[in-house]
């Protein structure tokens, strides 16, 4: 046992590279940590590596870990989402006293969180579950926080969170009280579903200057480098240039040797699943997760490509103009996938009863996390201004930056078409911002369908909403 009691300010369970890189970050800003993971010979590699020298504390029992806490209590876990959850907070339930705080920073579904927020709420304990967003790094030097659950208990973290946060270039930190159970956890998913998006509409642009324009890694490193010194300034085209920069062993793009099967952790598809559950049209990010789907088919498209032909995909004619409708094709649909998760969150917070900030979501993502953007600043200032904004697509910055992009969005979805290149999130971004600018849509066509072989009723244009109507469709006059 640890001779010294009650030392630590907070525990982290959980020692894989996210939970490490937390605990160092929280001990370089002057904070005691307990460390404990249930493989101890991972813990004993710790205490002697990284974390040699440091005021870490090694626990090597869940008793032992509560044991040195200061009171209230607060632990962190960064575990596997689900079953291993709730069984670890079974096991520590009976160590615990009224007031005690558990933080879950791993990826869980809201919809536990809320569960888990309530169960606990009813024993007396503070349940936060928290949104960590910045990969590994970000773990170290700073990442994006989203708290959320009890409120009760975001006096007793917030020192700790917003001091290990990232920093945002006007030194406020990436780090804010999101809501009551599952909004900080939702909050992330919802983060996640733009990355999914951002990322594809990415790979898009390049599968087109590759294989639709014949661009080489070099000159593409060189565009996506370009790029971002200008208004698509952010992490993800940051690291794309990076990315494109690397070779292998043999002088040539390690890019290319990479496997072309994409891989998912599911915050992606939990996204897409509430948009339905909601009935929200979160077309672009949808079409993202559906792309990994395809790439994961690789067997089955490696035979379909020597039999299924489309037109001939490379032509360098236009390739400059085209290069720079590219990136204004990025920055549309940039502005679609982030507009589309701001509407997936409004309809939560209606849907839950959250009482989200907008803004204050737009700031914590400034720095830290993933989809950290120059343009998020912007949204946050949109939702400053007007807090009831019903979509980004209002506000006057992203209506004229659409409207400005639109022409050359436009040319680079037909470029891609004539070309064979499929851009299913750049294309649908486009149709959602087509559909969404359109008064009048052909859906009366398809409630007439609806009435002709269910009677299923339809409203009309000239009657007071509300009121429903049947035909009989089949003879003429109906």
């Amino acid at each position: 046992m640890v001779e010294n009691k009650a030392q630590a300010d907070i525990a982290l369970i959980g020692l894989a590279v996210m939970g490490q890189n937390l605990i160092l970050n929280m001990a370089d800003h002057g904070f005691s940590v307990a460390a404990y993971n249930r493989t101890v010979s991972r813990l004993d590699e710790f205490l002697s590596s990284a974390a040699k020298g440091t005021s870490v504390i090694g626990a090597r029992s869940l008793p032992e870990l509560v044991a040195v806490l200061k009171k209230p209590r607060r632990i962190m876990f960064m575990v596997k989402a689900g079953t291993a959850v709730d069984e670890l907070i079974q096991e520590l339930v009976p160590l615990l006293e009224a007031g005690d705080i558990l933080i879950d920073g791993g990826n869980s579904l809201f919809t536990d969180t809320q569960r888990r927020c309530a169960e606990l709420g009813a024993k007396g304990l503070l349940y936060i579950g928290s949104g960590v967003s910045g990969g590994e790094e970000g773990a170290r030097r700073g990442p994006a926080l989203m708290p959320g659950g009890d409120a009760r208990a975001w006096p007793y973290i917030k020192d700790i969170f917003q001091a290990i946060a990232a920093k945002a270039s006007d030194g406020e930190p990436c780090c804010d009280w999101v809501g009551q159970g599952g909004a900080g956890h939702y909050v992330k998913m919802a983060h996640n579903g733009i990355e999914y998006g951002d990322m594809q509409i990415i790979c898009e642009a390049y599968h087109l200057m590759r294989d639709g324009l014949g661009m080489s890694s070099e000159e593409m490193q060189q565009t996506f480098s370009r790029w971002n010194s200008g208004p698509l300034d952010s992490y993800l085209i940051g690291i794309t240039a990076d990315i494109l920069a690397v070779k292998d062993a043999d002088g040539s793009p390690l890019v290319e040797r990479v496997l072309d099967a994409a891989g998912q952790k599911g915050t992606g598809k939990w996204t897409g699943i509430s948009s339905l559950d909601l009935g929200v049209p979160l077309t672009l990010i949808s079409e993202a997760v559906y792309a990994r789907y395809l790439s994961a088919q690789k067997e089955e498209r490696l035979r379909a490509a020597e039999v299924l032909k489309g037109p001939e995909s490379r032509s360098e004619a236009g390739r400059e103009g085209l290069v720079t409708d590219l990136e204004q094709a990025l920055l549309a649909a940039k502005i679609v996938s982030y507009a589309q998760g701001f509407m997936l969150l409004r309809e939560a917070a209606r849907e839950y009863k959250w009482e989200l900030d907008y803004s204050a979501i737009a700031s914590i993502w400034r720095a830290g996390c993933i989809i950290r953007s120059v343009f998020l600043n912007k949204i946050k200032e949109a939702y400053l201004s007007n807090p009831d904004l019903l979509n980004l697509f209002m506000d006057s910055f992203f209506r004229e930056t659409l409207e400005k992009c639109q022409p050359a969005w436009r040319r680079v979805i037909v470029a891609a078409v004539q070309r064979g290149i499929p851009v299913p999130a750049l294309s649908s971004a486009l149709s959602f911002y087509d559909g969404y600018r359109c008064a009048r849509l052909p859906a009366n066509l398809l409630q007439a369908q609806r009435d002709y072989f269910g009677a299923h009723t339809y409203e009309r244009v000239d009657r007071p909403r509300g009121e429903f109507f049947h035909s009989d469709w089949s003879n003429k006059g109906a």
